[in-house]
């Protein structure tokens, strides 16, 4: 039982767990071995290393003394520490983990290099106060997605492209417990009744959860990981995934409380795009942001956050964004921030819209801008609400005034590719003008060539823009210049 799972059944009884006599603990546990069968079990680490040269200590899928050592030395150290620690003071207790490391390493005669020194201690520090095999791969800024399918094949995306770890878990029971390690503080659980879930890291790093039996391969997680850096603006566009005119306009349409859907496929970017267009709320305004789970990082002080609830295990209590967006109405918000829209919440976002509560945003999955208008009246007929169709098209036309949509193309790159505004119905269709677009121009080394251009379109939001204060330049827009086809 890991230090972890101790801690919480003292907590969940009210008790103060024994401590364990010193030597090796589980079920299977000897008593302590002589000196000489100590000398016989160094000696075959040391034969397993030398048939096996190349292969870190304590790795997963490696020759077989590396696992056993690591669970050997693993062992006698959750053993001789005081299950009464307070595992919050992460400093003092790796530093007296740190202290009974050497000492086991003393005790049982193993010699080991300072680099495998280090990386049994790592992975033996991440099994107790992290999150196992994957804990390196959350703290390399270089990955920005963990995918764990199942105990032996886990995944990373890097630089938009996804490539295998090599790391892994020991089975099954091992991932569950990092899942349950994940869950229990939020108050929420993973398990037969209820197979999947989502739920946030301390850092706001986004998790998903699906278990067996609805997981046929293994317990799966995906996390999608939230940076310490804030991406900047600047950043966007010196990685050429925006243009600074199409952030000129969108910094004077969100300024202006210009309502906005940020639409795009899963990985495009949304959320963090969404974010960086947050900043640009003006900081003297009531801020209410909805989400399923907890990942937007405004910057403005009068920010009030909220976040769903499943039902518990009884199958009460549940807590829906469409509860939470009705419930924000009566908070006296200026904007309303809603981290995505997936059902009949999006009836009750247009309807915030609509009654006084511009500047709006929200994120919504789709394909294209076009798209994201389909996917929106097919989400407002999932509220259980019987409306004709061309209520619910009045309905999306008045209360969205731009749709940005974010795409992740070919090469793992991330970009803006279309602004359009919303200007209007004609019969039963909603008309919407293209402001930007993305051109592509070639391939260059596997690498996307292009721009976002404008159309050389005004929009209509202008008006609204300009009377708030903002003046662009008639260049944002391409001064005339229409974009060819």
């Amino acid at each position: 039982m890991s230090l972890l799972k101790r801690i919480e059944n003292r907590q969940n009884t009210g008790q103060v767990a024994p401590p364990r006599p010193s030597g090796p603990s589980g079920p299977s546990a000897a008593p302590q071995a002589p000196a000489a069968d100590d000398a016989n079990k160094l000696a075959e680490l040391r034969m397993r290393r030398v048939a096996a040269p190349g292969q870190p200590v304590g790795g997963q899928g490696q020759a077989s003394g590396a696992p056993d050592l690591k669970s050997r030395v693993q062992n006698r150290l959750l053993a001789e520490l005081d299950p009464s620690m307070d595992i919050s003071r992460t400093a003092e207790v790796r530093k007296t983990i740190e202290d009974l490391y050497e000492n086991v390493l003393a005790d049982e005669g193993i010699v080991l290099s300072r680099t495998e020194r280090k990386r049994l201690f790592d992975q033996i520090v991440s099994e107790i106060l992290g999150l196992g095999p994957i804990e390196p791969l959350l703290a390399d800024e270089t990955i920005t997605e963990v995918m764990v399918n199942g105990p032996k094949n886990i995944y990373v995306e890097r630089r938009g492209k996804i490539e295998r770890a090599p790391v892994a878990f020991e089975n099954n029971e091992h991932v569950m417990r990092i899942i349950d390690r994940i869950m229990s503080p939020l108050g929420r659980r993973v398990d037969e009744s209820h197979p999947y879930e989502d739920a946030r890291l301390a850092d706001g790093s986004r998790v998903n959860a699906i278990v067996p039996p609805i997981a046929l391969d293994g317990p799966t997680i995906t996390i999608r990981k939230f940076f310490k850096k804030p991406m900047t603006v600047e950043q966007l566009i010196e990685y050429g995934a925006v243009t600074p005119e199409a952030i000129a306009f969108m910094q004077a349409a969100v300024a202006s409380a210009v309502n906005v859907v940020i639409s795009g496929g899963t990985g495009s970017g949304k959320t963090t795009f969404l974010n960086l267009m947050s900043s640009y709320i003006p900081n003297d305004e009531r801020i209410l942001t909805i989400e399923n789970a907890a990942e937007l990082q405004l910057r403005q002080e009068h920010v009030v956050r909220l976040e769903s609830r499943p039902a518990n295990i009884e199958g009460k209590g549940e807590v829906s964004i469409q509860n939470l967006v009705v419930n924000a109405l009566r908070m006296r918000p200026d904007r309303i921030v809603v981290g995505e829209i997936r059902d009949g919440a999006a009836l009750d976002m247009l309807q915030a819209m609509n009654t006084g509560h511009e500047g709006s945003m929200t994120t919504c999955h789709s394909n294209s801008a076009r798209d994201t208008l389909a996917r929106i009246e097919t989400m407002c007929l999932m509220a259980g609400m019987d409306l004709p169709m061309r209520a619910i098209r009045e309905q999306v036309s008045s209360a969205i005034n731009v749709i940005c949509h974010l795409a992740r193309l070919s090469d793992g790159s991330r970009k803006v590719v279309q602004i359009a505004e919303i200007q209007g119905m004609e019969g039963d269709v909603i008309t919407m003008a293209d402001i930007f677009v993305f051109e592509q121009t070639g391939i260059e080394k596997g690498k996307i060539i292009g721009r976002l251009r404008p159309t050389g379109l005004r929009p209509k939001c202008m008006e609204q823009i300009e009377e708030e204060g903002h003046h662009l330049p008639a260049s944002v827009f391409g001064a005339g210049e229409r974009l060819r086809y």
